[in-house]
């Protein structure tokens, strides 16, 4: 089982109460309901009463309020399910075993003193293996930061597998490893035994790429591949790496193959795998292989490729969508379909006859409007982990018994905030002033249009993009009766290389033209009342939200900075990336450029007096990524400029606010800031 399979998500608030085929429509299938171990447990499975949208505002601490839990996983057997839960206000996760055969039998595993964990995989019935985290304040779940445990369920034979060196320079774990780990693998047939990809960081000038195999029962470990430099490997179903990918000096991918076991890497035909190659499946006698694959820099494709013939054939795309990946039949099985999620999210089954496939096809019309992701297979193939979520729903859990024809309801993610008083997310495509097609999403509020509207754009600005699903930040904004408008615009990811590229050197000209043209679109429909508009973004979003009132006198009312960043030359002298490998430093170069005189003419610290509208600063004093600089630099300037702004500061908060009451806080002072300005009374 490849663990890079699983899916994840979110919530749910409406419940089916059979599930049912296209086929042949109810298959017998009933809903039940499990004991749940965290501090609520969930009743009996009842139809909703859709409540008048908005009749009263939910608090705004509501919004603030993290998940119940960060993610779960099943077992092998399917005997139990892993819960990364959040204890002591979020400033801890604790792994939750829970025993799924509704006796409610729970054990906790703690690792560190106030530690999160996240990546649980299962290597065998009885051992998990987990990476510590560190919670990231924009960030749903905590983050990795490269280190492996592992423990057994009982809490006990604890170990660290891969260790680190932390930005303190001390060292930590029994390995006194120096680099980055996770699990790439495992092997079904070697009970607790994984391969894990490490990327050494003292092993010269640039790191090295290794798989080790190991036991996670003891921590010893075999080294099986290593590469000088980057490298990303792709495995059969035995556990062989059969493609690799590494980049030359100027981050070019360079594809390699090993027909066979053993056998030497040879390069890669373009006519087979194109330019990139990712997220292979082999079938089962490993000479067929399913895999994602860009031949320019479009988005990738789904293609089925036979090695032996050398020939491949498309199984599924869209010229301007990023496929995400596929499907499994059950737990060790070939795709039956693909799922792309950069518009609202879709899936083409490509074995439309499969058990799986009807399986799957079942769930979603048991759950009208909601997305379905299974997440976990049983080793034999009879239990079934799967999420349900959507735009209004933050997501459930469910466990589905496959001989029993039972459903079971794990736990949901945010229970508090009903569906039915969430607001809807549209995705839009409009045209761009140069012609090219440009996408987003709009929330609309409860009431007649056109809306007041919040443009939010989203941080990066590479390697990011907004997609459809729950967001407790928009939620919150729409609750209040605000439009919320959300640009991918270029340089995002989901939609290929040519258009995160086309946004590159673009912070504040091509981008930002793109948000421009988006809100003008927005206007046009009728959508949006062009009186009442207001910007607001964190990092990137943040720096977004300062510089549009520059670039476009007259068309917003306030503007808010979240953990924003504001000059342009500071940054490219204070920001944290600065000083780490080449490749992160030239991709630094590509992206934002190296000429200071042309980043000061669009940084708004510097334009100041060119920002005419209301202010609202937000930063966290702790704040490595957006320095605390850009803080002091934009407020100075908006001062000296006769524009003082209002000010948030939270002491021991970095990029983001952690603490769920700092994060009321803010959305309490943002709602009246809002209010004032583009509210119903605003004038």
């Amino acid at each position: 089982m490849n663990v890079a399979d699983s899916s994840v998500f979110c919530r749910l608030g409406r419940v089916a109460t059979r599930l049912g085929t296209p086929a042949t429509g109810a298959t017998g299938m009933h809903m039940d309901t499990i004991r749940k171990p965290l501090a609520r447990c969930i009743g009996a499975l009842i139809a909703c009463v859709a409540a008048p949208a908005f009749a009263q505002a939910i608090p705004a601490a509501d919004f603030a309020k993290r998940s119940e839990a960060w993610g779960a996983t099943l077992s092998p057997t399917g005997e139990y399910a892993a819960l990364e839960v959040p204890v002591k206000e979020g400033l801890e996760t604790q792994l939750q075993i829970v025993k799924l055969d509704g006796s409610g039998e729970t054990k906790v595993l703690r690792f560190r003193s106030q530690q999160h964990v996240s990546d649980v995989v299962w290597t065998a019935d009885d051992r998990v293996v987990v990476s510590p985290a560190r919670l990231q304040p924009l960030k749903e779940a905590p983050v990795s930061y490269g280190e492996l445990m592992t423990s057994d369920i009982n809490g006990k034979g604890q170990d660290t597998l891969f260790g680190y060196i932390p930005d303190s320079g001390n060292l930590r774990g029994k390995r006194k490893d120096t680099g980055w780990s996770y699990v790439a693998e495992v092997l079904d047939a070697e009970p607790g035994m994984a391969l894990v990809d490490f990327t050494c960081w003292d092993c010269g000038e640039d790191p090295d790429s290794v798989i080790f195999k190991v036991d996670t029962r003891t921590g010893s470990r075999t080294e099986i591949e290593r590469v000088d430099g980057r490298a990303r490997f792709e495995f059969d179903r035995t556990g062989e790496g059969r493609f690799r990918t590494t980049w030359n000096d100027e981050d070019e991918p360079i594809l390699h193959y090993r027909p066979t076991k053993g056998s030497a890497w040879t390069p890669l035909p373009k006519s087979i795998a194109g330019r990139l190659i990712s997220g292979t499946r082999f079938d089962a006698d490993n000479n067929v292989v399913y895999a994602l694959v860009t031949d320019a820099g479009e988005p990738a494709q789904a293609y089925r490729i036979d090695m032996a013939a050398g020939t491949r054939t498309k199984l599924a795309g869209r010229e301007d969508v990023e496929m995400a990946g596929f499907m499994l039949e059950g737990h060790d099985g070939s795709p039956y379909a693909v799922v792309s999620f950069a518009d609202k999210p879709s899936v083409q089954y490509i074995k439309p006859q499969s058990e799986w496939a009807q399986l799957h096809a079942g769930l979603m019309k048991s759950f009208p409007g909601m997305m379905v992701t299974i997440n976990g297979v049983s080793r034999d193939n009879d239990r079934v982990m799967f999420r349900t979520w959507s735009d209004r729903d933050a997501g459930s859990v469910y466990i589905y018994d496959r001989a029993a024809k039972k459903v079971q309801k794990l736990m949901d993610y945010r229970p508090w905030l009903p569906a039915a008083k969430m607001a809807p997310m549209k995705p839009i495509a409009f045209t761009a002033r140069d012609g090219a097609k440009v996408y987003g999403f709009y929330t609309t509020p409860a009431g007649p249009g056109p809306h007041p509207l919040v443009v939010l754009p989203h941080g990066g600005p590479y390697l990011v993009d907004d997609t459809w699903g729950f967001d407790e930040e928009v939620q919150f904004l729409a609750s209040r009766g605000y439009a919320v408008l959300q640009v991918n615009y270029r340089g995002s990811s989901g939609r290929g290389e040519t258009y995160e590229q086309a946004g590159w050197k673009g912070w504040g000209t091509k981008i930002q033209d793109d948000i421009t043209d988006a809100v003008k679109w927005t206007i046009d429909q009728k959508m949006t009342d062009p009186n009442r508009i207001c910007m607001f973004g964190a990092s990137f979003g943040g720096y977004s939200a300062l510089v549009q009132p520059v670039l476009n006198p007259g068309m917003y009312k306030c503007a808010i900075g979240y953990v924003g960043v504001y000059d342009l030359p500071l940054m490219r002298k204070t920001d944290n990336r600065n000083g780490q490998s080449d490749a992160t430093e030239r991709f630094f170069d590509r992206t934002l450029g190296t000429d200071l005189a042309a980043l000061a003419k669009v940084s708004p610290a510097q334009r100041a007096g060119d920002v005419k509208v209301p202010v609202f600063l937000v930063h966290g004093k702790d704040d490595k990524t957006a320095d605390f600089n850009q803080f002091k630099v934009m407020e100075a300037a908006l001062k000296a400029a006769g524009n003082p702004a209002q000010v948030m500061l939270a002491d021991g908060e970095g990029h983001g606010f952690v603490k769920p009451e700092n994060r009321a806080e803010l959305y309490r002072r943002m709602e009246a800031f809002l209010a004032k300005y583009i509210g119903p009374g605003a004038k």
